[in-house]
Formats: structure tokens, C-alpha cells, sequence
């Protein structure tokens, strides 16, 4: 039986950007990430991406799951788990699953549950046939009553 390509690399933390690092641009990621120094621009994980607390990450972020200790400016998206660790400040919008926020961790933005899709950009809720009617019917409704 053959295994998928990220099979090999889930669960193991083998990118480890260092304390004194900084990268600029897309940083795309089989298996895990775990942030020391400093990233501006997106990054695209297969597995975990950990901020350290020493991280400080400038970036959107497409993961299975992250873990924000260090400082994190931008969006993430994730299709699992996403965990606020104490002392950690996040300042941007959450796309998860799930969502871990420790005593102590600062968060400005907000979170989507119910959707996961790794798209960012803003969709107007689809208006219900019904609703554009109601007008019309409440309009009927009042002309019966009154005669």
C-alpha cells in the first residue's frame, strides 16, 4: 500500500526558523513549522506551525493546525485547531475547527467556526427567496384586514 507524500513529514518539526532569522516572502512547508525570529509575507504549512515566543509572524497563515506563543499579526486558517498560549498576542482573524485561548493570551479580531475553506476574502450571506417575499405577502396581508 502506497502512503501519501505528506505521510513522512506529519508530525515531525523539521523547519525551524531561529531566533535571530528573519524571512520575507512565502515560506510553504511539508510537515512542521516552528517560528523563533521573524516571518512578514504567508506562510503554507501541511501539519502544525508553533510560534515561539520569541516568533513574531507578519504573515497570513494556512495550516492544520498553529499554535501562537510569540506575537502574530495577520490571519490564519486552519482546517483543525488553533491555540492561544498565555502571554501570546494575536491580532487578526481565525478561521478553525477549533480554538484554544489560555489565561493571559491577547486576541484582537474575530473567529469563524463554520467555515474552514482556506479562502480570506468576504462572501455576502445568500438572501432566501423567502425573505424577498415577505414584504409582498405582509402588504397582502394588511390590504385583507383592513377591508
Amino acid at each position: 500500500m502506497k502512503k501519501n507524500d505528506f505521510s513522512d513529514t506529519e508530525g515531525l518539526m523539521n523547519t525551524i526558523i531561529g531566533k535571530d532569522t528573519v524571512i520575507t516572502g512565502t515560506v510553504d512547508v511539508k510537515g512542521a513549522l516552528r517560528v523563533d525570529g521573524s516571518v512578514k509575507g504567508k506562510i503554507i504549512c501541511s501539519d502544525c506551525v508553533t510560534i515561539g515566543t520569541t516568533g513574531t509572524v507578519e504573515a497570513e497563515v494556512e495550516s492544520k493546525t498553529a499554535i501562537v506563543a510569540g506575537k502574530m499579526l495577520g490571519n490564519i486558517v486552519t482546517s483543525e485547531k488553533v491555540e492561544l498560549q498565555t502571554n501570546c498576542e494575536m491580532d487578526g482573524d481565525l478561521r478553525t475547527k477549533s480554538l484554544v485561548i489560555e489565561q493571559g493570551a491577547i486576541f484582537c479580531g474575530a473567529c469563524n467556526m463554520k467555515d474552514t475553506k482556506p479562502d480570506l476574502g468576504f462572501l455576502p450571506p445568500a438572501e432566501k427567496p423567502e425573505k424577498l417575499k415577505t414584504p409582498e405577502k405582509v402588504g397582502a396581508f394588511n390590504k385583507n384586514n383592513k377591508k
